[in-house]
């Protein structure tokens, strides 16, 4: 797998929810998101093109607020309510603006289960038949993808198809290694009861990107014994937060990339635990430029430098 442009290596990168969460990708939203980050230290952002822009003036944009753009994603149901002849050509399409951006590869996601969204992380209405169909319709995704030059990568979500450890074990492993990567959501992957150490371990092999984020231990338990649904837990202000805050363990979660690791390091926080969204990404900037800087020199990222 090829780097996409780094500007050196270990470079951290946002996603900016939290701006565009409550006023949505347009450019008056992105504007102030992208001044804020650029001063805060970030050098990259996840690839979102708004409707009324194309490729080359959203990467242009970008580059005046000293920004470069990062790992996108590619979100579907994937299941059977979706008509996949619109899903693929979404994806050829989506393929070809994200090559044009210079990247090499993007999250692949599935959202959203009704079910799921009101009983989330604990794989409610479980069907072996949804689960392998959505299987294959994200494999003809995947091969969509690649020929258009972008390596996909499963990216677990809560309230999706690919909830629990083993509906996402049971994707990876079925479609394998030459079909699909793995860009794992550490927040994602621990509310839905999964140890992303562990995951990240045994697909290291196939770790092309990763969405860091820290979880507060309030709703890890109770969401499974009071239905709390989705939106109201990640919007609670104790389920996300920004890393080196919660309990997972981030420094291990780190040191367990591989060596050869080539891709940025995203930070997402869905929903600021401290009171402003600047403060937020303040905050995680500064961990993740201090962990970072904690690697060994030879450790995951070191040898990120230009990519083509």
């Amino acid at each position: 797998m090829t780097t996409h442009r780094h500007d050196g290596p270990r470079r951290i990168a946002a996603n900016p929810i939290p701006y565009w969460a409550q006023g949505g990708k347009t450019r008056a939203v992105f504007e102030t998101a992208f001044r804020d980050l650029a001063e805060i230290g970030f050098r990259a952002v996840k690839a979102d093109v708004p409707e009324d822009m194309g490729a080359g003036e959203y990467a242009a944009w970008l580059g005046g607020f000293g920004l470069s753009p990062s790992l996108g994603l590619f979100s579907s149901p994937l299941d059977e309510t979706v008509d996949m002849g619109g899903v693929l050509e979404e994806a050829r399409r989506f393929a070809g603006v994200q090559a044009e951006l210079g990247l090499d590869r993007t999250m692949l996601s599935s959202m959203s289960l009704p079910a799921r969204m009101q009983a989330p992380a604990v794989g409610a209405d479980f069907d072996a038949g949804r689960l392998a169909r959505a299987i294959e319709n994200a494999g003809r995704v995947c091969e969509v993808l690649i020929a258009g030059g972008i390596r996909p990568l499963h990216h677990s979500h809560v309230g999706g198809v690919f909830e629990t450890e083993a509906e996402v074990t049971a994707l990876l492993d079925t479609l394998g290694a030459d079909l699909i990567g793995f860009g794992p959501d550490t927040g994602h992957l621990r509310w839905a009861g999964a140890d992303p150490v562990a995951l990240i371990e045994r697909y290291s092999d196939r770790i092309g990107g990763i969405h860091i984020k820290d979880v507060y231990p309030d709703h890890l338990d109770r969401a499974r014994a009071d239905g709390g649904d989705y939106r109201s837990v990640s919007g609670s202000g104790r389920l996300w937060a920004e890393p080196g805050r919660g309990v997972l363990d981030l420094e291990a979660v780190l040191a367990a990339l591989p060596d050869d690791y080539d891709g940025d390091y995203m930070i997402e926080v869905d929903h600021p635990s401290v009171p402003t969204v600047y403060e937020s990404h303040q905050l995680s900037y500064e961990w993740a430029r201090a962990a970072l800087d904690r690697l060994p020199p030879g450790g995951p990222g070191a040898s990120g430098g230009e990519g083509p």
